[in-house]
């Protein structure tokens, strides 16, 4: 039996991300999950405002932080996994599909620093796997949908899902990025919701849907069940991944897809510095056939 863990979150306005501290009280052990690095992509600025933030509760309250663990390479924050790890000395952990990612976005930025064994990461978990991190035990679960890699962690009767699901109002994943499927992440989901219906889930984001005022980042199985718009109902699975793929055409680019792949396939790494000593991001182009001579 895992101890009881001290959950808090910090919640980033700018991409509306929730980066969590999870301590073990007996022993001061903690993990960072899904940590932030603030990035300007007007100016091409980085900063660590955020990420400062956990750190300065980490050093208050004596923890000393073991692990950083990502729920899946994000296409819409950079992470700080990196700067946690210079700062702390703490390994970063990932889902052992990360492999796959890295394999599909190399060739999309030429990245040739870019190590498609997940070796840019400590620790690549497998679906079934525990680890213990002072008195808490957590539980890996491949939950796969949205990305191939995406994991979710479970410690004690808290499970932290990443972008697998959003609150109740709001719905589930998207599935429209490369290696992304709607089927997976139905059976991804039915897999969270088959535990029992009090377990609370901590999720990656929150946009605020109509109607409601205040963000909010956790909820439970029972509720997700319940009221959930995407599954509630006793949707099938044809018919939830009709809704999923229709929704996901509407769907507008994420504002930091580009330059958070590039960072998060990487462990939080930027690409080697140039002759200049700057590091650059790339922005692919897509032309589209009627504009081809605007480029030639």
């Amino acid at each position: 039996m895992s101890a009881t863990p001290d959950i808090k979150g910090f919640f980033e306005t700018a991409t509306n991300t929730i980066t969590y501290l999870v301590a073990d009280p007996a022993t001061s052990a903690a993990v960072v999950i899904d940590p932030v690095l603030d990035y300007d992509p007007a100016s091409g600025t980085v900063d660590t405002r955020s990420i400062e933030k956990v750190l300065q509760v980490i050093q208050s309250r004596g923890l000393k932080l073991e692990l950083v663990l990502e729920t899946h390479a994000h296409a819409d924050h950079l992470s700080a996994a990196t700067y946690l790890k210079a700062k702390t000395g703490a390994k970063i952990g990932i889902g052992a599909c990360i492999r796959d990612v890295q394999k599909i976005f190399r060739p999309m930025f030429m990245a040739d620093d870019v190590k498609v064994d997940g070796s840019d990461f400590d620790l690549l978990f497998s679906d079934g796997e525990t680890f213990q991190v002072g008195g808490l035990t957590f539980d890996v679960m491949h939950t796969p949908g949205h990305t191939p890699a995406d994991i979710s962690y479970k410690v004690a009767d808290n499970v932290f899902v990443g972008d697998t699901l959003f609150m109740p109002d709001y719905g589930t994943a998207r599935t429209d990025f490369p290696g992304g499927d709607a089927h997976q992440l139905f059976r991804s989901i039915q897999r969270l919701l088959a535990l029992p219906r009090e377990t609370k889930l901590f999720l990656c984001h929150d946009y605020l849907p109509a109607g409601r005022k205040a963000h909010a980042w956790e909820t439970t199985v029972g509720e997700q069940i319940d009221r959930n718009i995407h599954l509630s109902g006793g949707r099938s699975e044809d018919e939830f991944v009709g809704l999923r793929e229709a929704r996901d055409k509407a769907l507008a680019t994420p504002r930091l897809l580009l330059p958070s792949i590039q960072v998060n396939i990487r462990a939080g790494r930027f690409p080697i510095a140039e002759t200049n000593g700057v590091r650059y991001l790339k922005i692919p182009v897509r032309v589209k056939p009627h504009a081809v001579d605007a480029v030639t």
